[in-house]
C-alpha cells in the first residue's frame, strides 16, 4: 500500500492516527505505536513485532508526535523480514560476545534470506565454535529479553564502546554526522544501531547459524581481516527446515562444484583469481550459446562487430569511465610512452565505429552487437566462481537512433530479451525501471525525456514493472530484468540503458531530413549480462543437466562387449553425421558402470548396444533420469534425440512473459 510521507502537524497536542481497515482516531501526541494498535484493534497477535509509520518502519514502542498512517508489521512484509533478521543479527552478536568475550563487533546487516555479523577475532571460527554460538543464541531467545531503544550523545557513545573494547564501533560513531546516536539494549547486551527492532528476543522463533567466512573491514583488503558469521531466522521451525533443505539443494547445484565434477571450467592460481579457463565440454556449451546469440541477433537486425581489448587512456577519459568508473578499472599500461587501458566496457569502441562515417536519418537505427571480453578490477573478497570475475565476455549491443525512435527500439529490445531468455528455459521475469541517481551527468530535462520513453515502452509492452528510484547509471536511466531460477532465486541479467551523455561527449551526429546535423540517442543493452555469469546461472538452474540442445554430449554409445565395438562405432558415426554430439565408450568396464558414469556426467541419452541390438541394427535407449525408452532402430533413436531440441533459434517473441 502506498501512503503519504508528508508530515501532518499535531493540533493542540492531539494527533489523528489512521489505521487501514480500522479508520482514524485522535490520540494524545507522544502515544506509542503499540498503544495505538492495541486500542484500535485489540491485543496484538504475537506475529506483530514492529510498525510502519507513514511507510517508514519503526519500533512498536516508538512515540507518535504527529498525525500519521500506522500499520502493523509482520514477517510477511519485506520491511518486516529486514527488522526480524536485523534483530536476529543482534542476537548472534550477543551470543558471540557471551561465548568469546574477546571478539570485537563491527556490523551485522540483514541480507537476502538471512543476516551476518562481522567480528574481529584472533582466529577463524571453527564448526564447534559455531555450535556453541548457536546454542547460546537459543538461550537468549528463550530468556526473552525486552529490546529497548536508547539515545545518547556521540561523546557518550564513544566512551561507552571504548570502555567495552570495541574500536570498530568507535570508528563508526566518529563518522556519524548527527550529534545524538541510537543504541539498542537486550538484557546486558548493547549495540549501536538505528533500528527498528523486534519487541523482545523471544519473538525470533527459529534461528540457525549457517557458516563463517573471512571478510575485510569495510570491504577493503588493506583493512583488517574479520570473521563473518552467516545465519538465518524464520517465524516457524517448518519454514527454517524448508530453507535449510533449499540451501542443501543450492550446495548440490553449486556451479563451482559441478564445474569440477563435469569438467566444464577451472580457476587456477597460475592464471590468477577471477580468470576462467574453459575446458572442452564447457567451451562446447559456450560455443552453442554464442552461436545462438549471433544467429538471433543477425535475424533481429543487428550487425556484428569486434573491438580490441585495450585502447588509449584518453578514450576512457572522453567516455567518462576514467572519472566515474576508475575504481573498477585496472591500472593503465604504458606503451611507447603512452598509456593504454584494458577495456572495462565495449561502448566507446561501438561509438567509434558509428562515428567512422557520415550518417543520415535514413540510416538510423544502427544496431551493433558484440560478444566482447572486458576486464574489471574486482576485489579478491568478492570474487565468486563464474558469478563475479575479473575477465568476462559481455553479450553487448548498442543502438544509435533518433529521439523519436527510442520508445520503439526499447520495445523491440524488451521483446527480444523475453524470447532469448525463454530459449534458455526461463519463464518468470521481473522488470525494474531505474531513475536518476545522485551521481548523474546531463540535464534533468534530458533524464526526464529518457525515463518517460523507457516507461512508455514498458507500458506499451504490457509488462508489469517496479520503479527503483535513484538506481540508474550515471549517464542515463535504465530498465533491468531479473529472472527466477529453478530454486526461486532472482538473478539480474538483462539491462536496457538510455544514454544521451556519450553522444554528446563524442560529438556524434546524423544528418536530418532538414539537412542539419542532429545528435542521436544511444541505447546500451545486454540480454544475458555476461557469458560467464549466465553460464554459471544455467549450471545451477539445470543442476548441470543442460537441455539437449545445450548439452556438451547429447548421447553416448555403450557396447556391452568388444564384439559390438564396430557396430557401436557405426551408430556413433550415423548420429554424428546427423549433427548430434555423440561419444563412444569402448572401455573394458561393465555396462552398468558405464551407464552410472554417463548419468553422473548428465548425458541426456545412453544408447546401449548388445548382440541382440547389433543383429537388429538397433539400440537400447536410456535417459539420464533413469527412464528406459526401450529398444528402437537407430534412425528412431536419432529422431527421438532431435525431437528434444528446438528446430531453430526463433526470435519472434510474444511480449507478455
Amino acid at each position: 500500500m502506498t501512503v503519504s510521507t508528508e508530515p501532518k502537524q499535531a493540533r493542540g497536542g492531539a494527533i489523528d492516527i489512521s489505521l487501514p481497515g480500522a479508520g482514524t482516531k485522535t490520540f494524545r501526541a507522544g502515544v506509542t505505536a503499540r498503544d495505538v494498535l492495541t486500542e484500535m484493534t485489540g491485543p496484538l497477535p504475537p506475529e506483530v513485532f514492529a510498525v510502519s509509520i507513514d511507510g517508514a518502519p519503526g519500533d512498536l514502542g516508538a512515540p507518535l508526535t504527529r498525525s500519521a498512517t500506522v500499520e502493523p508489521l509482520t514477517f510477511a512484509s519485506e520491511d518486516g523480514k529486514e527488522i526480524y533478521r536485523h534483530s536476529s543479527a543482534h542476537i548472534l552478536a550477543q551470543a558471540v560476545k557471551d561465548v568469546f568475550p574477546s571478539a570485537q563487533m563491527t556490523i551485522g546487516p540483514p541480507i537476502d534470506d538471512g543476516f551476518y555479523y562481522d567480528f574481529s577475532f584472533e582466529r577463524p571460527f571453527t564448526p564447534g565454535d559455531l555450535e556453541q554460538i548457536e546454542a547460546r543464541a537459543h538461550d537468549i531467545i528463550r530468556e526473552n529479553y525486552p529490546v529497548q531503544r536508547l539515545e545518547m550523545s556521540k561523546e557518550e557513545a564513544v566512551r561507552l564502546f571504548r570502555d567495552q573494547g570495541e574500536p570498530f564501533k568507535v570508528e563508526i560513531i566518529e563518522q556519524i554526522e548527527d550529534t545524538v546516536v541510537s543504541l539498542y539494549r537486550q538484557g546486558p547486551f548493547v549495540d549501536l544501531c538505528r533500528g527498528p527492532h523486534v519487541n523482545s528476543t523471544g519473538q525470533v522463533r527459529a534461528f540457525k547459524v549457517l557458516h563463517s567466512a573471512g571478510a575485510y573491514w569495510r570491504g577493503d583488503e588493506r583493512r583488517p581481516m574479520l570473521q563473518r558469521i552467516y545465519g538465518t531466522s524464520f517465524p516457524t521451525r517448518r519454514d527454517l527446515d524448508e530453507h535449510v533443505r533449499r540451501l542443501e539443494e543450492m550446495k548440490r547445484r553449486d556451479h563451482r562444484k559441478l564445474g569440477r565434477e563435469l569438467d566444464l571450467f577451472s580457476i587456477q592460481d597460475d592464471t590468477g583469481p577471477g580468470l576462467i579457463l574453459w575446458h572442452p565440454k564447457g567451451a562446447r556449451v559456450r560455443w552453442l550459446m554464442e552461436n545462438f546469440w549471433r544467429e538471433a541477433h543477425v535475424k533481429h537486425g543487428y550487425e556484428l562487430v569486434y573491438s580490441p581489448h585495450i585502447a588509449r587512456h584518453e578514450l576512457w577519459q572522453t567516455s567518462g569511465h576514467a572519472d566515474y568508473y576508475a575504481d573498477n578499472m585496472f591500472a593503465p599500461i604504458t606503451v611507447e610512452s603512452g598509456e593504454y587501458q584494458l577495456k572495462p566496457m565495449n561502448c566507446p569502441f561501438h561509438i567509434l565505429v558509428y562515428k567512422s562515417r557520415l550518417r543520415s536519418y535514413r540510416d538510423l537505427p544502427v544496431r551493433y552487437g558484440e560478444l566482447g571480453t572486458v576486464y574489471r578490477y574486482e576485489r579478491s573478497g568478492v570474487l565468486h566462481g563464474l558469478m563475479r570475475v575479473r575477465g568476462f565476455t559481455q553479450d553487448d549491443a548498442h543502438i544509435f537512433c533518433r529521439p523519436d525512435q527510442v520508445e520503439s527500439e526499447v520495445g523491440r529490445v524488451l521483446a527480444f530479451t523475453v524470447s532469448v531468455l525463454r530459449r534458455f528455459g526461463f519463464t518468470e521475469f521481473a522488470w525494474y525501471l531505474s531513475t536518476r541517481p545522485d551521481t548523474a551527468v546531463g540535464a534533468p530535462d534530458e533524464w526526464d525525456r529518457a525515463t518517460q520513453a523507457l516507461e512508455a515502452a514498458l507500458k506499451e509492452s504490457g509488462l508489469p514493472y517496479r520503479v527503483d528510484p535513484g538506481e540508474g547509471v550515471f549517464y542515463g536511466p535504465k530498465i533491468d530484468l531479473k529472472i527466477r531460477d529453478a530454486l526461486g532465486r532472482s538473478w539480474q541479467c538483462s539491462t536496457v540503458q538510455v544514454d544521451f551523455n556519450n553522444p554528446e561527449r563524442f560529438a556524434l551526429s546524423y544528418i536530418g531530413d532538414d539537412g542539419a546535423a542532429h545528435r542521436p540517442i544511444m541505447i546500451h543493452r545486454a540480454l544475458l549480462g555476461s557469458i560467464e555469469r549466465f553460464f554459471g546461472i544455467l549450471v545451477e538452474h539445470y543442476a548441470g543437466a543442460f537441455p539437449v540442445w545445450l548439452a556438451p554430449v547429447q548421447a553416448v554409445v555403450l557396447p556391452i562387449t568388444d564384439k559390438q565395438a564396430d557396430y557401436a562405432a557405426q551408430v556413433r558415426d550415423h548420429l554424428a553425421e546427423a549433427g548430434l554430439r555423440v561419444e563412444l565408450d569402448l572401455r573394458n568396464e561393465k555396462v552398468g558402470l558405464k551407464i552410472r558414469e554417463a548419468e553422473q556426467a548428465k548425458v541426456p541419452y545412453m544408447l546401449v548396444v548388445g548382440e541382440r541390438e547389433r543383429e537388429a541394427r538397433a539400440v537400447s535407449v536410456r535417459k539420464r533420469n533413469g527412464a528406459d525408452a526401450g529398444t528402437m532402430p537407430v534412425a528412431e533413436a536419432r529422431d527421438l534425440i532431435q525431437h528434444d531440441m528446438p528446430s531453430e533459434p526463433s526470435t519472434r517473441p510474444a511480449l507478455h512473459p
